[in-house]
C-alpha cells in the first residue's frame, strides 16, 4: 500500500477531493463550489479537507502531494483503529492482524471497489478519499466508546466522543452512518448505566451542534437530497453473492458469537448494517446501501476471531484452515492490485488480465495554457479530472446536490456537443458560461487548436 500511495493510481472521485484542496488552499473562507464557477457550498468541504488545504496552503506541495499525505495519515489511522477496536474483543495477539486480512481479503470471487469498503482493490484506489480516513476515525471512534460505555468514562471523553462522531459525519456522510451504527451496537451490548446513559446523551448533543454550527455546508440539508443519489447507488443491491460471498464464512462465526452471547457487539452490529441495507433495497432508498459496511465488518471480523476464540483447539484449527482458503480466493480475486506497484509486463499473464489501467489524467492542458479558475467545456469523464489542476468545467463531472443549476448545466453541455447544434448557439453556450477552452468536438472557426493528448484529445482555445 505504501508503493500504491507513491503511485496514487488515479480513478474513481480522485479528481474531485484533489479539486476541493484545490479551492482550499485558494480561498480557505470562501472556497466556492469545488467543480465549476458558482459559490456554492459542498459536503466536500469537511475538517479534514479543510485541513489538508491549509497544508497546501501554507506549504506550497502540490495537491497531489498532499493528497499522498493524506492516504499515510488514513492508512495509519485505519490501521491503528482496527487493532485497538479488536483488542476489545480479543486478546490474542493474533486476532488484530487475521482481521485485517479479512477486511481486505475476505469478500468475494467478483471484484468490487467503491468508496467506503475494504476491499485490498477498492483501498489501493481510495487510500487517499477522505473515505478512508473517515473509516480509521471511526475504528477509533468504536474501540473508544466500547471502554467508555465498559467503564466510568469522565464527562470529557464523553464530549470528545461527541465531537469525534460528528466530525466522521462532516468528513464522510456515508461512513458516518456506519460509525453510528457501530457505536449504536457498542452501547446496546454494554447495557449502560444511567449514569453512562446521561454522558452518551450530553456526547450526543455535542456532536450535533458541530454539526449545526459547521460553516462550510448545512449538513442536515443532505437529507433532502434529489432521486439522483438513489440512481447512483442502485448499483449496490447488484450481484452480491459474487461481490460478497465470502463474506457468508463471518456471517456463520456471527451465528456462533450469538449462540454464546445473544448480546454480542459484533452481532449487534451486522443486524443494524444488514437491516438497514435491506430496509434501502426494499424502500428504492438505494444511497442506503452504503450502510452495508456495517454489515461486512462485523462479519469480516468475527470471521477472523473465530480462529482465536472458538473452544476446543480443534474447532480453532479446522476454522483458520477455512478461513485461510477464504483468505486466498479472495486475494487472488485482487491480484490485479499487484499493477499498481509492479510493471504490467512484470506479471504472469493471468495477473495482468485482472490489472485495471489508471486514468491518466489531464495535466497536459495546464502545459498547453489553461490557467486555475479558466472554464474549460467539456463532457463528463475529463470534466471527472480537469478541476484538480485548477480550472472549473461548465458542468461538474460528479452529482452536485447543492448546485441548483446542475442539471441545466449538463443539459448545455449535452447540446453544445450535439450534432444537431447550431454555430450561434454553440457560441451562445461558451459565452454564457464564460468557457476559454473546450476539449473535444470538432473544430470551428472560433476555435484553435491548441494541444492534442492522449487517445487524440484535443484542447482548443476560444477565440474571441
Amino acid at each position: 500500500m505504501f508503493w500504491v500511495v507513491v503511485r496514487l493510481p488515479w480513478a474513481g472521485d480522485l479528481g474531485m477531493h484533489a479539486a476541493t484542496i484545490q479551492r482550499l488552499r485558494h480561498s480557505l473562507p470562501h472556497p466556492g463550489n469545488p467543480l465549476v464557477d458558482a459559490d456554492t457550498p459542498s459536503p466536500y468541504y469537511s475538517p479534514w479537507m479543510l485541513l489538508l488545504g491549509t497544508v497546501a496552503k501554507l506549504t506550497g506541495l502540490s495537491v497531489f502531494v498532499v493528497l499522498r499525505l493524506a492516504a499515510l495519515v488514513g492508512l495509519g489511522l485505519l490501521v491503528t483503529g482496527v487493532r485497538r477496536y479488536v483488542r476489545t474483543l480479543s486478546g490474542h495477539r493474533a486476532a488484530p492482524a487475521l482481521a485485517l486480512l479479512s477486511l481486505v481479503f475476505l469478500w468475494g470471487p467478483l471484484l468490487f471497489n467503491w468508496s467506503g469498503f475494504l476491499g485490498l482493490n477498492s483501498l489501493a484506489l481510495t487510500v487517499s478519499y477522505p473515505s478512508v480516513f473517515a473509516l480509521g476515525l471511526a475504528f477509533h471512534f468504536w474501540a473508544w466508546l466500547t471502554r467508555a460505555v465498559r467503564g466510568e468514562a469522565a464527562w470529557g471523553a464523553w464530549l470528545g466522543l461527541g465531537a469525534l462522531w460528528a466530525v466522521i459525519l462532516l468528513c464522510h456522510q456515508f461512513t458516518g452512518v456506519v460509525a453510528s451504527l457501530g457505536g449504536l451496537a457498542a452501547v446496546l451490548a454494554a447495557r449502560p448505566a444511567r449514569g453512562v446513559v446521561l454522558r452518551l446523551g450530553a456526547g450526543l448533543l455535542v456532536g450535533l451542534l458541530v454539526l449545526w454550527i459547521w460553516p462550510y455546508y448545512d449538513f442536515f440539508a443532505l437529507f433532502s437530497a434529489g432521486a439522483d443519489l438513489e440512481a447512483v447507488h442502485r448499483p449496490l443491491y447488484r450481484d452480491l453473492a459474487g461481490r460478497f460471498g465470502l463474506v457468508l464464512l463471518g456471517v456463520a462465526a456471527l451465528g456462533l458469537r450469538w449462540r454464546r452471547d445473544h448480546r454480542d457487539p459484533l452481532v449487534l452490529f451486522f443486524v443494524l448494517g444488514a437491516l438497514v441495507f435491506a430496509a434501502g433495497g426494499l424502500s428504492g432508498h438505494y444511497s442506503w446501501g452504503r450502510a452495508l459496511p456495517a454489515a461486512l465488518i462485523p462479519a469480516q471480523l468475527a470471521a477472523a476471531l473465530e480462529a482465536v476464540s472458538a473452544g476446543r483447539a480443534a474447532v480453532r484449527r479446522g476454522w483458520a484452515c477455512v478461513l485461510l482458503a477464504a483468505l486466498a480466493v479472495g486475494a487472488w480475486t485482487q491480484a490485479g492490485t499487484l499493477g499498481y506497484v509492479v510493471p504490467r509486463h512484470a506479471l504472469p499473464g493471468v495477473v495482468a488480465a485482472k490489472y485495471r489501467t489508471p486514468w491518466t489524467g489531464y495535466q497536459w492542458i495546464m502545459r498547453a495554457g489553461v490557467r486555475y479558475g479558466d472554464v474549460v467545456m467539456a463532457r463528463t469523464f475529463p470534466a471527472r479530472q480537469i478541476p484538480a489542476y485548477g480550472p472549473y468545467t461548465v458542468a461538474p463531472g460528479y452529482p452536485d446536490f447543492f448546485l441548483p443549476d446542475a442539471a441545466r448545466r449538463q443539459a448545455a453541455v449535452e447540446r453544445y456537443f450535439s450534432p444537431a447544434a447550431g454555430a450561434g448557439e454553440r457560441r451562445g453556450i461558451l459565452r454564457e458560461y464564460g468557457a476559454k477552452w473546450v476539449v473535444g468536438g470538432a473544430d470551428a472557426p472560433w476555435l484553435r487548436r491548441a494541444a492534442v493528448g492522449p487517445g487524440g484529445q484535443v484542447l482548443y482555445r476560444v477565440v474571441p
